[in-house]
């Protein structure tokens, strides 16, 4: 079982013990109607089931279940009774799984919803922020050690440029993973036959789900591997996100910050002056959680001949674990995106703090675009940057004082050089292009 901390209502009640059975009823119905259109059963009969769906209750289903230790049906059997003489029609040439995939098909479209609606809040979130700092000039750092400059406008474009594929990825793989089936207990259709195939159309039409080519009598479970793989990618991005702001959030840095009520929050049970990214921090740990189902998901595709039971038990606790996570880790990312503090002037000193060596590169493509030529003027900011450490100069002293640069470039080229902000590239049109392409 989750702990209360963590998901939202609507997703929770999506994989409640209730809301499952409701799955698994209204599929038992819709077979029904279905069966009763292509006279199959007698007429009549469907809306005698479809009222009896209305007065079974999850206790009953239980207490028949604990008697025959068959969970479909006992959910059979609980419809039956509600369900009159009708009830003898029910599940009519059905296997269990018949009914139970194409209940989930419909919890996975209930929770594809909701994930939808928290990737796209994020995606917006993020977009705001991009756009308000497509010129506010950061360093960039590789290896943990400072680069060069980029905005962080840019930095936020690239993890909404990630989002963005994200989102592309669930959208190619909704119709694989919206999928129900009746093909029966070894994916022949024998029991309905020659009506089974009709049948599955018109019942997956009916649900809003799409039907398989061929199964056994499950559907593959590379769908719902495909589905957690999705996941976990994401659940990684988000890692990665955060991580970002933990790492810029350290007091050594200091250059963005969580959201962090002054009144009112407590940082630290012993050091009263702290103010911990523990959102982000909370969303890592969960996404570990969430890719620590793949390796079960890819397990669970195991299966002997047409089908064993091994998946199902491990199933009933990934699948909500899963959606109930991933929704709550995107809308956390989301509050830590829409309320990040950003410091500008904290960039700006951190960036005056490194005097200057962030522009190392730039330098190097100044005086290789002179006689001097790329490889030397690699060699020449190489030796001038590790003589300015040995001297305790700047980076900005020496290359300034330097009689070599001083040869091939102009003073006014130099301090131009050294500017961070004529040193971003594209970095507002790439955001650009990233913000059209929502």
């Amino acid at each position: 079982m989750l702990d209360y901390r963590y998901g939202t209502e609507p997703m929770r009640t999506v994989f409640r013990a209730n809301s499952y059975l409701q799955y698994l009823l209204e599929v038992e119905a819709t077979l029904a109607e279905v069966q009763e259109a292509k006279q199959i059963i007698p007429k009549g009969i469907s809306k005698n089931i479809r009222k009896g769906v209305k007065l079974v209750n999850r206790e009953r289903v239980e207490e028949i279940e604990s008697e025959i230790n068959h969970d479909v049906m006992a959910v059979v059997k609980a419809l039956e009774e509600q369900s009159g003489d009708s009830g003898k029609w029910i599940h009519f040439g059905a296997t269990s799984y018949d009914i139970v995939d194409t209940a989930r098909g419909l919890q996975h479209k209930a929770a594809i919803v909701l994930l939808e609606k928290a990737i796209n809040n994020l995606i917006n979130s993020m977009a705001i922020l991009a756009k308000s700092h497509k010129k506010t000039v950061m360093l960039g750092r590789t290896h943990g050690q400072w680069a060069t400059p980029i905005t962080f406008g840019l930095k936020i474009s690239v993890f909404l440029a990630e989002l963005i594929r994200h989102r592309e990825r669930l959208k190619e793989i909704k119709p694989r993973i919206l999928t129900g089936k009746f093909l029966g207990a070894v994916g022949s259709g024998a029991a309905m036959a020659p009506n089974t195939l009709e049948v599955q159309t018109e019942i997956c039409k009916k649900l809003g789900l799409n039907e398989p080519l061929a199964t056994t009598q499950i559907l593959g479970r590379d769908r719902i591997a495909e589905v957690i793989a999705w996941g976990s990618n994401l659940a990684t991005s988000l890692e990665k996100f955060t991580l970002e702001v933990r790492n810029l959030q350290r007091s050594d840095i200091g250059e963005v910050a969580e959201a962090f009520n002054k009144k009112k929050q407590v940082g630290s049970s012993t050091m009263a002056q702290k103010k911990n990214p523990i959102t982000s921090e909370n969303i890592g740990g969960l996404s570990r959680i969430v890719r620590s189902m793949l390796y079960t998901s890819y397990e669970n595709n195991l299966q002997w001949h047409e089908r064993d039971l091994a998946n199902s038990s491990s199933e009933r606790i990934i699948l909500p674990q899963f959606y109930i996570l991933l929704e709550y880790i995107l809308i956390k990312s989301d509050n830590v995106f829409s309320n990040l503090y950003v410091n500008k002037e904290k960039m700006s000193e951190n960036m005056s703090r490194a005097g200057g060596l962030p522009m190392a590169e730039a330098f190097v493509i100044a005086l290789g675009k002179t006689d001097l030529g790329r490889q030397e003027a690699h060699e020449l900011v190489r030796q001038i940057s590790m003589d300015a450490e040995s001297n305790k100069l700047t980076f900005n002293e020496a290359i300034s004082n330097n009689s070599t640069v001083k040869e091939y470039l102009s003073n006014e080229v130099i301090q131009k050089t050294l500017q961070p902000e004529n040193y971003i590239g594209h970095s507002e049109e790439i955001i650009d292009k990233v913000l059209d392409a929502l």
